[in-house]
């Protein structure tokens, strides 16, 4: 017997739904013309694609097909950004502060990838939030531009992401979302928690889902490098290549 959805239990229904959008990305990836170690085609001007799976009711993606929107940002003093604002490759990467395998990459992956290439002078990580897993991921993605906005942004990823589960979505509660600002060392607590409730970086938050829904970000993690992508939580090997490739082309 199949339970309907508003019978199922939150943590069922969102294992489900889970299931279906890895799968749903699957089948949009071979559906665009197939998977790569190094990376995949990726159309970023075009929402939409076959098989691709939406992650909410926004109509960010009534747009397919017009001029691309472009995701990269090269903005002096960006405090979403990490490296030379004059790398020769930037890497684009978009998160929910409640997913699992988000967390995996941030804690295994991507330290190497700073050391290896953005200590270099080779790549600029710029990071983009989306809010996949509903209102509790708005409220954790604006306590991390909330941090900031005191230049703390990357050091409350970490936190965060340190202290995430395995599996599943935390629900990250306003007052772990400020013990995190603490672990971060956000200087001023009383204007993080002003500043969490600021409605430019809500709507901020919102704009980011969105675009990232127009560009056909149907999952995270996801990176991109230019027109080529990689998404999920892939080992340093298959980052290393994946950036390699692109810088070679950028030489």
């Amino acid at each position: 017997m199949t339970l309907p959805p508003e019978a199922m239990p939150r943590f069922e229904l969102e294992r489900k739904l889970r299931r279906s959008r890895v799968l749903n990305i699957v089948l949009g990836v071979v559906a665009v013309g197939g998977l790569l170690f190094g990376g995949i085609q990726w159309n970023a001007a075009q929402s939409g694609a076959a098989g691709t799976a939406s992650t909410g009711d926004s109509a960010a993606g009534d747009n397919a097909g017009s001029a691309a929107v472009s995701h990269i940002r090269q903005i002096e003093g960006d405090p979403m950004a990490i490296g030379d604002i004059d790398a020769p490759v930037v890497l684009s990467e978009w998160v929910d502060f409640r997913c699992p395998f988000c967390a995996v990459v941030s804690r295994d992956t991507l330290p190497q990838v700073v050391k290896e290439y953005v200590d270099a002078g080779k790549v600029r990580i710029e990071m983009h939030d989306v809010a996949f897993f509903g209102e509790e991921s708005v409220r954790a993605a604006t306590a991390a531009r909330a941090a900031g906005e005191q230049g703390r942004y990357f050091e409350f990823v970490k936190a965060v992401y340190d202290a995430a589960p395995e599996s599943g979505h935390p629900e990250l509660p306003t007052e772990e979302l400020i013990a995190f600002a603490k672990v971060a060392g956000v200087p001023d607590l009383k204007k993080f928690e002003a500043d969490m409730e600021r409605q430019d970086l809500i709507d901020a938050v919102h704009a980011s889902t969105a675009q990232a829904q127009s560009l056909g970000v149907t999952g995270v993690p996801f990176f991109a490098i230019g027109d080529q992508a990689l998404s999920g939580a892939q080992p340093i090997e298959a980052f290393r290549q994946f950036i390699d490739q692109q810088l070679e082309l950028a030489s």
